[in-house]
């Protein structure tokens, strides 16, 4: 049974319409100003709003205002009441966000048959619905956008997905360049790159199919600070950036789940810092090695040992000598230029 908040000040038709939502077959939670509505919605969350706009204490637009910023109330399918029919208040609250806008006074028919249609494009597409875990090497890309479209009540978002097929070692993008847009992988595998003055590099993420890149210096309105170059041949999906800027700001919870799917990056970028300065040879090798393991268990992992020690950030030869010890001592398997991680718990538990 859906919960409908109806915020309006009016005794007689806070009852009135409460009464036909009920009789309907709706919870109905009812409130007499905004301030009160709002701290209903914080105590039971509704599945729909009915507000009227003219109210004391707190408005309709500030009541709206308050649903887009607080998580917790974000995205629920939210319609205006108003007893005046200027376009002014109506486009008002539709740049607010509104999903509807009903004119006082409206006949039954008409506030079901908002209220329906609103709980129909919503009940599998809501913000607290959206799945974190979209299966994004599958069709769930274009799933997501399409959730997070109708979430975020997006007018325009890119529906040209064409996949641009880039061969093996071609740069995607490269240091110093000005971002236009994110990126998907939808098959290959991508690494990201920084060289010193010297042209060493240091591998700063490598990305598999169901992954996004490029995505932080959209963020930070900056150039990139990095190179990404395909290691195998790849398939990628273009998001342009207003687009991906538009996603992000209409919706809050929208933003929130884009950003859980994209910002995970970051703590393992720390995690590989933090482990270059402080932890042993030995253990930036096993933990790397796990890293990609956990990835795909039990699979072969392939990467040249020039890769491999960019990402570790030590010399190829270090990496190549730890990796015979740890051949010797059985945790691994050298599988002509692939490695297979035999023993994963001896090497998380190895103290070095």
């Amino acid at each position: 049974m859906k919960t409908i908040l109806l915020i309006e000040d009016n005794d007689a038709i806070r009852e009135n319409t409460a009464e036909i939502l009920e009789l309907t077959g709706y919870t109905v939670l009812t409130a007499e100003n905004g301030k009160l509505g709002v701290e209903k919605a914080l105590e039971s969350k509704p599945d729909l709003v009915i507000c009227d706009i003219m109210m004391p204490i707190l408005d309709g637009y500030g009541v709206l205002h308050i649903f887009n910023k607080n998580p917790q109330l974000s995205g629920i399918p939210f319609i205006f009441l108003t007893a005046k029919s200027e376009r002014t208040d109506f486009r008002k609250g539709m740049e607010l966000g509104a999903d509807d806008y009903l004119t006082k006074p409206f006949d039954e028919s008409e506030l079901l048959s908002a209220i329906e249609g609103r709980l129909n494009r919503f009940q599998n597409v809501a913000p607290q619905q959206l799945k974190p875990d979209y299966d994004l090497q599958q069709d769930g890309l274009n799933q997501f956008l399409d959730d997070a479209r109708q979430v975020g009540n997006l007018e325009s978002l890119s529906t040209d997905r064409k996949t641009h097929a880039i061969r093996k070692k071609q740069f995607v993008y490269s240091e110093g360049d000005e971002p236009t847009r994110l990126y998907f992988l939808k098959s290959g595998k991508v690494k990201t790159v920084r060289t010193n003055a010297d042209g060493k590099e240091l591998i700063t993420g490598l990305y598999k199919a169901g992954d996004f890149f490029g995505y932080l210096p959209l963020l930070e309105n900056a150039e990139y600070t990095d190179s990404a170059i395909t290691l195998d041949d790849s398939d990628l999906v273009y998001i342009p950036k207003g687009d991906f800027r538009q996603l992000l700001q209409a919706n809050p919870a929208v933003g929130q789940q884009f950003i859980k799917l994209l910002a995970g990056r970051v703590s393992e970028r720390e995690k590989q810092l933090l482990g270059m300065a402080y932890s042993s040879l030995r253990r930036r090798v096993a933990d790397t090695l796990l890293k990609l393991y956990d990835q795909q268990p039990d699979a072969i992992i392939q990467l040249s040992r020039d890769d491999l020690a960019a990402i570790i950030g030590t010399a190829t030869e270090s990496l190549i000598r730890t990796l015979s010890e740890f051949k010797h001592d059985g945790l691994v398997e050298l599988v002509g230029a692939g490695i297979r991680v035999l023993q994963p718990a001896k090497l998380r538990r190895a103290n070095w």
